[in-house]
């Protein structure tokens, strides 16, 4: 049965399934409670009708590829998590752009449009006043001319990387390659490079997957503090300079170029609680207030971002938006996600390789995309293939983090990859690129002890699934939930009596984070926990023969007499056939 559900022809969506949707959708719009009671109770097929996008993409725009997915969520659930990905579990990512130049960390380029903030005063101090030198000038003085690509991934790799990624553009919405629909281009402006056919390469001449993620889709309301001014001073009440106009760039370094392109602030008003600037959170799933985009602004990131996976083809794709871009406003996100499917099975001859990701799914959607969680993890083994994007820094490159020795160690990325594959997880990791391309030797280091630990256990990670429980110890017995995207990373701190389990058909991997400092004691080993059978243990790394003993209430492994790493320990066990 057919039916036209969000402007698109689609099969019926599942009766719980659609009336989730639209539970969202109301309650972002701000609709009234009344009302959305009203609509709730409606009978079945009357009530599918109700769901119409705000800012439906034309007809006249880039074309969705032919194939076995439609822009709908329906056709979207026949979706399979590719192997390759579940046995790859750690990527590493360039979050690298413009925003990484001045070195003042994240969200640069909306906050140093908001007077009395650090990143403003910085911003003030060294380069100008915002009326006079925006963000755009920021892209002019971004050169990246210390940038090897090839240097950098092939580093990753050597690090264990199964994976990497690009991105393609941020909030700030400048573009990262030879964009077709955005004039305002890492080709055209800044580096004068196409930054994404050089990391392309570079994977390509490294056998890794390439990712590239996409973040611009929020632009439209990320950037109104370029529209905004000073509250007091010399230039209060002066616009800054997001309200430019193409005609303003006569006889400047941006001459021909409009900054409305850019900063898309001349043709719509503030967002309500604008004046609160940490605000746009609770706006990110496009309702509370904030002001709707155009149908042209709509259009122009679908078109921008389906040109991106023409001249690319990713393997992995990364939406930094809850469930895809634009939802549930636009059917932009949906339409992008049929044709990244469509055309991946074109290119691998029928067979779906591609991964997509998106934040803050509901059960639904994890059958159509897998779920990033933003520096966090899940307390428990999730039946679906997830991953977790996290940063050794901010994800912008800041002077700070390393000034003052802020990077996580190779310690805490370690022991978060092995607590995130316990789960069924991969772990996505930023290593934040300054401005000229280069990483520091703090970074390298950590690099070092990534790759030091992969050589010796990489064994217990790659091509691993969950056991029967992901771990015993105290951070198990913690409540850790997480918040919104994620962000419950490094509230409880991992120790040596902390002990996460995988495995790999036959053989089970228990890896205690630290150096124990006794006999090690795993009681869902113990034979009236658990009917598993241990018939051998080796200590990766070490040639000793250990001494371990199996009894009802657990398997118990004294401590070895020499230990490989500080880091994390992995005893390979053998386990009998049940």
């Amino acid at each position: 049965m057919n039916g036209k559900v969000g402007g698109v022809r689609s099969t019926v969506m599942p009766r719980n399934f659609l009336k989730n949707e639209l539970s969202n959708k109301l309650k972002l719009m701000n609709l009234n409670r009344l009302f959305f009671a009203f609509i709730m109770t409606m009978p079945f097929g009357v009530w599918a009708q109700q769901v119409e996008f705000e800012v439906p993409v034309g007809s006249n725009n880039e074309t969705v590829a032919d194939g076995k997915f439609d822009a709908n969520w329906t056709s979207l659930s026949q979706y399979e998590v590719p192997t390759w990905f579940k046995n790859a579990k750690f990527g590493i990512w360039a979050h690298w752009g413009p925003q990484c130049q001045p070195g003042q960390g994240d969200w640069y380029a909306r906050f140093m449009y908001r007077q009395g903030s650090r990143q403003y005063n910085w911003h003030v101090e060294h380069y100008g006043h915002p009326t006079k030198f925006g963000f755009k000038d920021v892209i002019n003085i971004w050169k990246a001319d210390k940038w090897d690509p090839e240097k950098l991934v092939a580093l990753y790799k050597r690090a264990g990387a199964q994976y990497f990624f690009a991105m393609a553009n941020h909030h700030d919405n400048l573009d990262m390659w030879d964009s077709k629909y955005q004039e305002w281009n890492s080709v055209n402006v800044g580096p004068k490079k196409d930054i994404l056919a050089g990391w392309a390469a570079a994977a390509k001449h490294n056998d890794l997957p390439l990712g590239l993620s996409v973040h611009a889709a929020h632009a439209w309301s990320w950037l109104e503090t370029s529209q905004q001014s000073d509250k007091e001073g010399p230039l209060a009440g002066v616009a800054y300079d997001g309200t430019l106009t193409k005609e303003d760039g006569k006889g400047t370094w941006w001459e021909g170029l409009d900054p409305n392109e850019l900063y898309q602030q001349n043709n719509h008003g503030l967002s309500e609680n604008w004046e609160n600037i940490n605000g746009i959170h609770s706006q990110w799933g496009w309702g509370n207030g904030v002001t709707m985009p155009s149908k042209a602004y709509v259009e122009a990131f679908y078109n921008r971002t389906m040109d991106m996976i023409n001249q690319y083809h990713p393997d992995l794709l990364y939406f930094d938006d809850t469930a895809l871009p634009l939802y549930p406003i636009s059917d932009a996100g949906l339409k992008i996600a049929a044709h990244y499917y469509n055309s991946d099975m074109a290119k691998n001859h029928g067979q779906l390789k591609a991964v997509l990701f998106g934040k803050i799914l509901t059960d639904e959607q994890k059958e159509c995309l897998v779920w990033d969680v933003e520096r966090g993890a899940p307390e428990t083994i999730q039946e679906q293939s997830w991953q977790t994007c996290s940063c050794i820094g901010d994800w912008h490159y800041n002077d700070n983090v390393y000034e003052n020795d802020r990077y996580k160690s190779a310690k805490d990325v370690i022991h978060l990859l092995v607590d995130v594959v316990s789960k069924n997880g991969n772990l996505l990791l930023n290593i934040p690129i300054k401005g000229d391309g280069s990483i520091d030797e703090k970074e390298m280091a950590v690099l070092e002890g990534i790759t030091a630990w992969m050589d010796i256990n990489k064994e217990s990670i790659y091509d691993t699934r969950p056991w029967k429980i992901h771990g015993e110890g105290p951070a198990v017995e913690s409540s850790n939930p997480i918040r919104a995207q994620g962000f419950n990373e490094g509230r409880i701190k991992f120790t040596a009596k902390d002990i996460r389990f995988n495995q790999n058909g036959q053989v089970l991997y228990a890896t205690i984070l630290g150096a124990p400092e006794d006999a090690i004691n795993i009681k869902n080993l113990g034979l009236s926990v658990n009917s598993t059978k241990i018939k051998n243990i080796e200590l990766l790394g070490s040639s000793e023969k250990l001494k371990w003993s199996q009894t009802a209430e657990s398997l118990t492994i004294s401590k070895p007499k020499r230990v490989p790493n500080s880091i994390a320990l992995v005893f390979k066990m053998q386990m009998e056939h049940q």
